[in-house]
């Protein structure tokens, strides 16, 4: 049964918004999300909606935007001097060129990505929003393991959790 510190991999077909939605990802039996569950590594309201299935069985649930990667901030969408992306005077266009996923990294050192939405004369506007904010999703979807997770897998998994802080 799917709960605390069980291995658990699923198939799954995303949507937005609901079942007859536009599809987003298909996660097929050769290819499993498998993960811990429990553990901080998926969305909350996705774990409650799957706690205690077992192997075989079906699941259908729609997760509200706020449930999921929250809304969109309009204060994500930012404009940067074009000369952060600059290397030896040029931007490299191999990298920033429009819709492209680019990671960054703030004063601290802290990694993110920011998607380039527009080049202009001295700036680039990046959005550093989630690529899923706003969006209603919805999930159709079988278990196709639960296991318990090893100590190993469970070690590894706390090893990242305290080196990295961020709960990813």
């Amino acid at each position: 049964m799917v709960s605390k510190d069980k291995f658990v991999s699923l198939v799954y077909i995303l949507r937005e918004n609901d079942v007859n939605g536009k599809t987003i990802e298909e996660v097929k039996e050769d290819q499993p999300l498998s993960f811990i569950f429990g553990n901080g590594q998926m969305l909350p309201m996705f774990e409650e909606n799957i706690s205690n299935l077992k192997i075989n069985d079906s699941f259908e649930f729609g997760l509200k935007s706020d449930d999921a990667y929250g809304p969109l901030f309009d204060d994500a969408v930012v404009n940067l001097p074009k000369d952060i992306f600059m290397n030896d005077g040029k931007i490299d266009e191999t990298v920033v060129f429009v819709n492209n996923v680019v990671p960054m990294q703030d004063k601290d050192g802290n990694m993110f990505y920011g998607r380039v939405c527009e080049i202009v004369e001295d700036s680039v506007k990046m959005d550093f929003n989630h690529p899923m904010a706003g969006k209603n999703l919805h999930f159709t979807g079988k278990i196709i393991e639960v296991r318990d997770a090893t100590h190993e897998e469970l070690s590894s998994l706390h090893k990242h959790d305290s080196s990295c802080g961020c709960g990813c």
